[in-house]
Formats: C-alpha cells, sequence, structure tokens
C-alpha cells in the first residue's frame, strides 16, 4: 500500500483542538520531510468511520494503513519506521 512514488504512505489522524494533535502535526511534518517523502492529515470531525474507530486514540499514525502510534508520536519510531 505505498504510495505510487514507492514510498510509505503516511497519515496522521488528528481532530480540531487537540492540543497533542499539534505537536504530533510538528513531528511527523520535521520527520517526514528530512526523508523527503509526503504525508497527509485526515480529521476525524470529517469522517464518520475515522471518528467510531479512533475518537479516542488521536493522534494517530498510520503508515501504509497500519496504526503505527497514537496520542504521542516519537519520532525516533517514526525514523525507525520511515528508514526501514
Amino acid at each position: 500500500m505505498h504510495s505510487a512514488d514507492g514510498a510509505p504512505r503516511v497519515e496522521l489522524i488528528t481532530r480540531q483542538g487537540c492540543h497533542l494533535c499539534e505537536d504530533a502535526r510538528k513531528t511527523v511534518a520535521d520527520v517526514v520531510a528530512r526523508h523527503g517523502m509526503a504525508w497527509r492529515e485526515l480529521s476525524i470531525d470529517d469522517d464518520e468511520q475515522l471518528r467510531a474507530r479512533f475518537a479516542e486514540e488521536v493522534p494517530v499514525l498510520m503508515i501504509d494503513g497500519v496504526q503505527r502510534d497514537f496520542w504521542v508520536i516519537d519520532p525516533d519510531r517514526l525514523e525507525r519506521l520511515l528508514s526501514a
């Protein structure tokens, strides 16, 4: 499920007014940029299915459709996951 260019597909699931989401957004942006990759943010506010699945866990880090982290995104762990 990699992206079209073969890079891992990185998604951050967030919601409005979430201070942990703000921290996670910065962490993901910094780490992914160092790898020259793209990522996208999805909001549970805009998606009923995401809200039902992740309402108590946001922010949630998904890589290639697999949940890899939630609440606090560990930059070292993300580095390792993207380097693998």
